[in-house]
């Protein structure tokens, strides 16, 4: 195979339209049949599962994320050819696009579509490493035998199907390492598919930037930049052992990834460490009253993730911000793992209690870490206080009502808050 049809999956000579279907979407590699290792990226997600829930947002620029003091989880592109970023200020955002549509996050509209994707996903391979929601790496060494196709024309199958089933997008990166597969899927979005072979790695990195590696934020770079290190070419000039001893284990990092090497495998069972969630309020606030209502929806939250992935947590964390910017966290370990939002909530609820400082705040965030499976967890009860169990029974049965009737049959009143 030389050439894939995007469209109609044709395995085609090179063409600059698909024979059989007339499509210009034909993706010819000379590795197009050999590379294996794949990282799928869907489009503006959060945005997307908005615009096709509601087909009236169509061409409008969507913003999701909180009010005008919150920051931005992600844009449409409509929005993204403004300027708008994904975790910029909203207020900036709104600046550089005044006419965009602002949303909330509906996580468990978003959720629901991951889930549907990673099925998907699954039907192709179960070497499958999430990276979020919407995004994941996929290993297809060895599935050609199986799907009696090569797994570039079993990916391009996985974003038809996206495309047709759910009404969503999605970028293919096709590379023989994770980093470059990773690359690749940021090449063409949206709706894209792109091939970086063995043969021309050297070449394609020569005179990139080095913010193309994963994981360089913004500290780093500015280490690189001091160090004259701009671009691969420039790491490519470095020995091994001076960029370890200026830059410790990320110097060793980044001598292999300047030569495209990356030894990483795809692990179908990488840990969720954390689940958290927080909210930045629109004006500051010191209200105990508004602030606990706060932590309740973030514990039931946090509670949601959990016990949708079947985990449970070890220790509870409490987040704020104060309006000058100073954060302030605060841990708790439990006797036994939690699921609950009652546990959750009465132990953020206690640290919150413990706290000298009175704000006024501008965010709040709860979590919970130390993550473990369900099993066993919330078993223990608690002896010093008698109704815990009578309320671990009630949460339970209100989350089978919800799982019938929706997420807003039963509404616990501090939630109005």
């Amino acid at each position: 195979m030389a050439a894939l049809c995007r469209d109609c999956l044709a395995q085609i000579a090179p063409a600059r339209r698909c024979p059989s279907c007339g499509s210009p979407r034909v993706l010819s590699h000379p590795e197009l049949d050999t590379l294996t290792i794949a990282h799928m990226d869907c489009d503006a997600f959060y945005a997307s599962v908005e615009k096709r829930d509601d087909p009236s947002l169509e061409g409008k620029p969507v913003i999701i994320g909180g009010g005008r003091r919150g920051v931005v989880s992600t844009a449409c592109y409509v929005a993204r050819i403004r300027g708008v970023r994904s975790a910029m200020p909203m207020f900036q955002a709104l600046k550089l696009c005044p006419e965009a549509v602002i949303i909330k996050p509906r996580m468990d509209a978003y959720v629901e579509a991951s889930r549907a994707i990673r099925k998907m996903m699954e039907d192709l391979t179960p070497a499958i490493e999430p990276l979020s929601l919407d995004e994941a790496f996929l290993d297809m060494t060895g599935t050609a035998r199986l799907h009696g196709a090569p797994p570039a024309v079993m990916l391009a199958h996985l974003v038809r199907r996206m495309k047709t089933e759910l009404g969503l997008t999605g970028s293919i990166g096709l590379s023989h390492n994770k980093f470059l597969a990773k690359v690749a899927s940021d090449l063409d979005k949206p709706h894209g598919f792109s091939i970086i072979g063995a043969a021309e790695t050297t070449d394609f990195l020569r005179d990139k930037p080095v913010r193309l590696i994963w994981g360089v934020g913004a500290v780093t770079r500015a280490s690189l930049d001091k160090a004259g290190i701009r671009t691969f070419s420039d790491l490519l000039r470095w020995e091994q052992t001076d960029l370890v001893a200026r830059f410790g284990s990320m110097g060793d990092r980044l001598w292999h990834l300047a030569r495209g090497q990356d030894h990483r495998r795809i692990s179908a069972n990488a840990p969720v460490k954390s689940i958290s969630k927080e909210t930045t309020f629109n004006d500051d606030t010191s209200d105990r009253d508004i602030l606990d209502g706060h932590i309740w929806r973030l514990s039931e939250q946090v509670a949601d993730r959990a016990k949708a992935r079947d985990i449970a947590g070890r220790v509870v964390t409490l987040k704020l911000k104060r309006s000058d910017f100073k954060s302030l966290t605060r841990r708790v370990s439990l006797t036994d793992p939690t699921q609950l939002a009652d546990r959750i909530y009465r132990h953020a609820r206690a640290l919150f209690d413990q706290l000298d400082d009175k704000g006024p705040f501008r965010l709040i965030g709860c979590g919970i870490s130390e993550l473990t499976t369900a099993e066993g967890a919330d078993l223990a009860g608690d002896l010093l206080d008698p109704d815990a169990t009578k309320r671990s029974r009630a949460e339970r049965a209100t989350d089978t009502i919800r799982n019938r009737y929706g997420a807003r049959a039963i509404v616990k009143g501090r939630s109005l808050r």
